[in-house]
């Protein structure tokens, strides 16, 4: 049987498929090579150069998200080499633009925070570049912060390879370089269509959930796991609650059948669960007006009337409209209710097509 190739990390032996490249292969193995650049089922670019590691024979430092493993090859992930660079880096990265961690609300899962946390780097090295271009808050969904972004690429990719909706692109050259919209245009006025895949990818806050960072900090609350109810792909979604309110979405990843991806709707349609103006008790018609009831008067008159018209007029008579505003489980409720008792086939679903 012919040997499989490996590759020595840290000196140790590790099998490899042709393909794989040194950052695949460590994680698959356990092995942290920080990145910052890196998204996963994208084609990568090198282009934040934190994964830098150290090959042996190879006259530079290599980029492991991009580099194919060889058989034989030998691979120091946390050489002094190899930590100096990676200092130098994030010292850079500090100082282009203002990442003020203290008063940053996504501190705490801000991946450039914690990889400065890891290798003791305070952004006092340079003096730190005036922000070029001021926040962008013009829709209701995405505040786009550019003192904070490091041009990591990430947001270009999750647009383009992975939600294939191709909205955003590298936009200018040089230190003028900015993600930009269709012809540098607020996201409102470009082919965006909100999903927040680009927010989800975003490692240090330059594209956040509008109002939802500054209802929520990262320790703050529960998550909760779900099925987002607006249709039938049956995406899992995160619920951020506090204090018994939804105040944001985020997707599950690495699981399927969505693996983190959510449409505008799974992900910024969710006010409708704590609105004030969302009904909390039976109403019944009574002449031009309404007056409320309790649950067992309301539910008793349903059945009454329900129960006359389909003995007066026939099971086709009725027709029963569910909504993707309940979980999955109420809209199964409602349409065995509909065959069992009701003996009509009349359902539809709002979100049906």
């Amino acid at each position: 049987m012919e040997k499989k190739a490996s590759i020595t990390i840290d000196g140790r032996p590790y099998p490899f498929d042709e393909g794989e490249t040194i950052l695949s292969v460590a994680k698959r193995n356990g092995i942290d090579i920080p990145t910052l650049c890196h998204l996963a089922k994208t084609t990568p670019t090198g282009a934040c150069r934190i994964c830098m590691v150290e090959v042996e024979k190879a006259r530079t430092l290599m980029a492991a998200c991009a580099l194919p493993a060889t058989d034989g090859m030998v691979v120091l992930t946390e050489s002094p080499k190899v930590v100096k660079s990676r200092r130098m880096t994030l010292e850079l990265l500090l100082s282009s633009g203002q990442h003020d961690c203290v008063t940053c609300t996504g501190a705490g899962e801000c991946r450039l925070q914690e990889l400065c946390m890891r290798y003791g780097v305070t952004g006092k090295k340079f003096a730190p570049t005036p922000p070029r271009y001021t926040p962008e808050s013009e829709n209701p969904f995405i505040m786009r912060n550019f003192a904070k972004c490091i041009l990591c690429g990430r947001c270009v990719q999750a647009c383009n390879d992975v939600q294939v909706n191709n909205a955003i692109s590298f936009g200018y050259r040089g230190k003028k370089s900015k993600i930009v919209a269709a012809e540098d245009l607020p996201l409102k006025d470009s082919q965006c269509v909100f999903c927040g895949e680009c927010v989800q990818a975003c490692p240090t806050n330059a594209l956040m959930y509008k109002n939802a960072n500054l209802k929520i900090r990262p320790w703050e609350g529960e998550k909760v796991r779900t099925t987002c109810s607006y249709c039938g792909v049956g995406c899992q979604m995160w619920l951020h609650v506090l204090d018994n309110r939804i105040v944001k979405v985020t997707g599950v990843t690495g699981v399927g059948p969505n693996h983190g991806s959510l449409c505008v709707k799974g992900r910024f349609g969710y006010d409708f669960v704590g609105h004030p103006d969302r009904l909390t008790t039976p109403l019944i018609r009574e002449g031009e007006g309404f007056r409320e009831a309790s649950w067992d008067e309301a539910l008793d008159l349903v059945a009454k009337r329900l129960g006359n018209i389909r003995d007066t007029a026939g099971p086709d008579s009725i027709g029963v409209l569910t909504s993707a505003r309940v979980t999955n489980e109420a809209n199964y409720v409602v349409q065995k209710f509909a065959r069992a008792v009701l003996k009509t086939n009349n359902v539809d679903h709002c979100a049906r097509l």
